[in-house]
């Protein structure tokens, strides 16, 4: 069901016998389970850790007001704000539909980046980035999580620390093509469109423009 969280019409017969016992339920469809009387929610407290240097997490559920008992169930990041900073959606069963968590830490610089397939599908689903800048080389994978009633954007996030540009940015295409764009200046969206080179590759998104690949 999560491979199709907006097909209504999806069924999944249950795979053996149910335990009703054990408090057991089962429903064809998740869309089902409120009319069938069920309520998944056991008030599970969220949690938010901040990982130091790669070498371990910080606990700051607390602090960061996400310590709350309202059953998380999908998070989502992304640049909602079109300011570098990935901001947090958290769908939930308790507590109102959802939460939108914002990033206050201090703005560094980033690139994000889309995808335009040609031979690949339209959004290059399955792409392999890799952005080198300033000795460090920062790998990412196009693969839009799915999640209770969420998606990810099919949006590429690299997060640049004070790197003021990319030197390098390698692409590697579902289709098996790779490409690669050298110099990118940070701090904005681009669109990268397959099977093309240098500049003319490459798309600037204004803030307020729609993407619609």
């Amino acid at each position: 069901m999560v491979a199709q969280p907006f097909q209504r019409g999806a069924k999944v017969c249950a795979p053996g016998k149910i335990d009703k016992s054990l408090g057991e339920f089962w429903v064809d469809s998740p869309w089902e389970i409120p009319s069938a009387g069920h309520n998944l929610s056991n008030h599970e407290r969220q949690r938010f850790y901040l990982n130091h240097g790669g070498v371990g997490f910080f606990d700051l559920s607390y602090l960061s007001g996400a310590d709350v008992e309202s059953d998380g169930r999908s998070v989502v990041a992304g640049n909602f704000r079109n300011n570098g900073q990935l901001d947090v959606v958290v769908r939930k069963c308790g507590g109102g539909p959802f939460t939108i968590y914002e990033n206050q830490f201090p703005r560094r610089h980033y690139l994000d980046v889309s995808l335009r397939g040609r031979k690949s599908n339209r959004l290059g689903i399955g792409a392999r980035l890799v952005a080198k800048t300033n000795g460090r080389q920062i790998v990412r994978e196009l693969f839009p999580s799915n999640g209770y009633f969420a998606q990810m954007p099919s949006r590429v996030h690299f997060g640049l620390g004070d790197d003021a540009k990319v030197d390098e940015l390698t692409i590697r295409w579902p289709s098996g093509e790779v490409q690669v764009l050298r110099d990118l200046a940070a701090d904005r969206h681009i669109v990268v469109e397959e099977s093309k080179q240098g500049a003319s590759a490459i798309e600037t998104i204004v803030p307020g423009q729609v993407f619609a690949p």
